[in-house]
């Protein structure tokens, strides 16, 4: 494990890296909460065929 050079890859990394601007963040916040949504309803789906087939 040689830290000097990891932590000159990490640099490089982070040298490379850019903030988004208003737009693309926007576009990954609405997807991301899509994605939630859609997993929550999945499993607020499942849990209402669950409750609703007899013991």
């Amino acid at each position: 494990m040689d830290v000097p050079l990891e932590l000159s890859s990490y640099t490089r990394v982070l040298k490379l890296a850019s903030t988004p601007d208003r737009e693309e963040f926007s576009q990954v916040a609405l997807i991301a909460g899509a994605g939630i949504l859609l997993v929550g309803l999945m499993g607020f789906t499942i849990f209402v065929v669950m409750n609703a087939l007899p013991p």
